[in-house]
C-alpha cells in the first residue's frame, strides 16, 4: 500500500501546514484513511514552527516529489542466488517462486550479476558438441557430491571453492573398452582429470583407480569393497557413492556447476528514487526483464522490479489542502491519485482526476476553518494540539478575524477550537505575529519565497508573495536588496508580473513591490510611490484584495 498524503501548496504558509495536520488527523480519527500522513512541499516559517512547538505537534513530512518511484513498488522479498550456488539450487529456487530471472549476490550480499532461466541451459548444454568439450564439466567435487547427496569414502574432497575441469567417462562399455580409453588418457596426460562413472562393476572401478583417475562415482546405491576403498585412498582418488542410477547421475553432475559462470555481469540497475514514469521510458528498449533496485546511500540492493510492474503502477494517493491547481502543488502531482481537495481560493488551473473525488471549496477566511467544521459535523473533537494548529491557521489567514475574507463560520470555528486548545485568540494572535519577523532576520530569498504563490491569468504567469509584519519600519532599509531579489526571480522564472506585498497586520495596509510588464504595473490600483513601489491602504488579503487587483490591472492593460 502506497502512502496517503495530505499536503498544502508550495512555499506553505501557516494555513497550508496546519490544515494538512488537521485534515490528516480527521481522516485517521474518522477511520476514512487510517494511514493519512500530513505532508508539506516547502520549508516551514518561523511563525509556523512556533505554533508546532507550542502545540507539541510534529512538523509534516517534507515531500519534494509525489510521483511513484521504484523504491515504493519494488518487490522487497527478493528471490536470489549466491555466486557459489549450483544449477540445481538456482533452478529449484526459481521454479518454487515461479520466476525466470534472479539477482546473484556474494557472501556479503553485494550484487554481482543477473541470472536468467535461459542462462541455466548453458550449464547443461555445452555450445560445442565435438571432442572432449562435450564431456568436460567445470565443477567442484564438493558441489558435485552435495548435488548427488553422495557419500565420500576415498581420498579427501577438496574444498567447495576449488573448481576443476572434470572429463566424464561412463563405464558402461566392455571392460576392455574402458581400460583402453583410460590407457589412452594416461598416454595423453589427462587421465588425472577423468571422473569415471559406473555401477556394480568392481573391475572397472579398479581400472579407474589404478590408472589414476581424478574421481570415481559408483552409482545405484552399490557398495564398494574395502580393498577398493583403501586403494582409492592410497592413489588419491576421490571415491563417491550415490543412490541415483548412472544415467541420472550423469545428468545431475552437470547440475552441480555454479551459476557464476553463466550469470550476466553487465546489467542495468535502478535507483530507488527514480520515478516510474521516467523508468518506463528509459527501460523500454533495454533487453533485460528484471532490474535490481538500489539504495542510493548504501549501494545495496533493496528489491527488484520487473518490466511488467511498469505497465500500470499504483499511484500515491493525495488530498490537496489550501490550493486547487497544479502550478501551486507539489512536484509530480499530475501522476498522483488526487482523492480530495479542500480549499478557499478561486477555481483555476488544470487540475483533473481520473475518478470522481471529494471537492470542498468555500469562500471562507481559512482552509483550517473548513477542516474544523468537518470535525464538528462528525461529532469529533480534535486533540488540543491539533486544535491549536487549526486556530493558528485561522488567525494567520484572517488576521484574527479582521481581514475582509473573514466569515461567520471563521468566527464560530475559532471560538470552538480555542476552547479545546485552551488559548485566548487575541493573545495567541499577538504572540504569533511577534515571532520571526522576516523583514528583520530573513534573507531576500526567504522574504520573497516563504509565502509565494504562482497564478495563471489570461495566459499570463504571475507570482505573488506576501510577508506579514507587525509594522513596516524595517522595510525601507531593505527595499533595494529585496527589489533586486524580486527582479532576479522575475527573469529566472520568466514571469509576466512578479509582486511582493509587505503587510502591516496592525494598521491594515501593505507596501507592494511590483516588477514586470510595464502596462500591467502601471495599472495596479494602488498609490504609486515610484517605478516599482506602491502603497495599498486597507489591503491585507492576497486572495480577496491583492490578486483581484492584479487581475484588474491585466484586464485594463490590454
Amino acid at each position: 500500500m502506497l502512502p496517503f498524503y495530505v499536503i498544502g501548496h508550495r512555499n506553505p504558509d501557516t494555513d497550508a501546514i496546519c490544515s494538512a495536520i488537521g485534515h490528516a488527523a480527521l481522516l485517521r480519527a474518522s477511520n476514512e484513511e487510517m494511514d493519512a500522513i500530513a505532508a508539506r512541499c516547502g520549508e516551514i516559517s518561523q511563525r509556523t514552527k512556533w505554533v508546532l512547538d507550542k502545540a507539541h505537534v510534529e512538523a509534516p513530512v517534507l515531500i519534494t516529489d509525489i510521483r511513484t518511484n521504484a523504491g515504493m513498488i519494488c518487490h522487497r522479498e527478493v528471490i536470489q542466488v549466491g555466486l557459489s550456488d549450483t544449477f540445481l539450487t538456482a533452478y529449484r529456487r526459481m521454479l518454487d517462486a515461479s520466476v525466470r530471472c534472479v539477482p546473484v549476490v556474494d557472501d556479503e550480499g553485494n550484487l554481482k550479476g543477473i541470472l536468467r532461466y535461459f542462462d541455466l541451459l548453458k550449464l547443461l548444454l555445452p555450445a560445442n558438441t565435438e571432442g572432449l568439450s562435450v564431456r568436460t564439466v567445470h565443477a567442484s567435487l564438493a558441489k558435485l557430491a552435495d548435488t548427488l547427496e553422495a557419500q565420500s569414502v576415498g581420498a579427501p574432497i577438496p574444498p567447495p571453492e576449488m573448481e576443476e575441469d572434470l572429463i566424464l567417462l561412463v563405464g558402461a562399455s566392455s571392460q576392455s573398452t574402458v581400460e583402453r580409453r583410460l590407457k589412452m588418457a594416461a598416454k595423453d596426460g589427462n587421465v588425472g582429470d577423468f571422473l569415471v562413472i559406473c555401477g556394480d562393476r568392481p573391475i572397472v572401478q579398479r581400472y579407474a583407480i589404478d590408472h589414476g583417475a581424478r574421481a570415481l562415482l559408483v552409482t545405484g546405491g552399490n557398495p564398494v569393497t574395502e580393498e577398493i576403498r583403501q586403494r582409492a585412498v592410497e592413489k588419491g582418488v576421490v571415491l563417491l557413492l550415490c543412490k541415483q542410477d548412472t544415467a541420472s547421475a550423469s545428468t545431475l553432475i552437470r547440475c552441480s556447476r555454479t551459476v557464476r559462470h553463466v550469470m550476466e555481469e553487465k546489467f542495468v540497475t535502478v535507483n530507488e528514487h527514480e520515478p516510474i514514469s521516467r523508468l518506463r521510458k528509459r527501460l523500454a528498449t533495454v533487453e533485460q526483464d528484471l532490474f535490481p533496485v538500489m539504495d542510493c546511500g548504501m549501494d545495496k540492493m533493496i528489491g527488484v522490479i520487473a518490466k511488467s510492474d511498469l505497465v500500470d503502477p499504483p499511484r500515491i494517493r493525495v488530498a490537496l489542502v489550501d490550493h486547487n491547481e497544479y502550478a501551486q502543488a507539489v512536484s509530480g502531482v499530475e501522476e498522483a491519485k488526487i482523492v480530495e481537495v479542500i480549499d478557499h481560493h478561486r477555481l483555476s488551473g488544470d487540475l483533473v482526476s481520473r475518478e470522481p473525488i471529494r471537492y470542498l471549496n468555500e469562500p471562507v477566511g481559512s482552509t483550517c476553518t473548513l477542516v474544523a467544521r468537518k470535525f464538528f459535523h462528525r461529532d469529533l473533537q480534535p486533540e488540543p494540539g491539533v486544535a491549536m494548529c487549526l486556530c493558528a491557521g485561522i488567525v494567520s489567514d484572517t488576521l484574527c478575524l479582521t481581514s475582509p475574507t473573514t466569515t461567520d463560520l471563521d468566527k464560530r470555528m475559532l471560538t470552538w477550537l480555542s476552547g479545546i486548545a485552551g488559548v485566548d485568540p487575541q493573545q495567541f494572535t499577538e504572540e504569533f505575529f511577534a515571532v520571526g519577523s522576516l523583514m528583520a532576520t530573513g534573507s531576500p530569498d526567504e522574504i520573497i519565497n516563504t509565502d509565494r504563490k504562482e497564478f495563471t491569468e489570461q495566459g499570463l504567469t504571475v507570482s505573488i508573495s506576501q510577508v506579514e509584519e507587525r509594522d513596516l519600519h524595517g522595510f525601507a532599509a531593505r527595499r533595494e536588496e529585496i527589489e533586486t531579489g524580486l527582479r532576479e526571480l522575475h527573469f529566472a522564472k520568466n514571469y509576466d508580473l512578479t509582486v511582493l506585498a509587505v503587510t502591516d497586520v496592525a494598521l491594515h495596509k501593505s507596501m507592494v513591490l511590483a516588477v514586470g510588464n510595464d502596462p500591467i504595473v502601471s495599472h495596479l490600483p494602488f498609490t504609486r510611490i515610484d517605478d516599482a513601489l506602491f502603497l495599498a491602504p486597507g489591503v491585507v488579503s492576497r486572495k480577496r484584495q491583492l490578486f483581484p487587483a492584479v487581475c484588474e490591472a491585466i484586464e485594463n492593460s490590454r
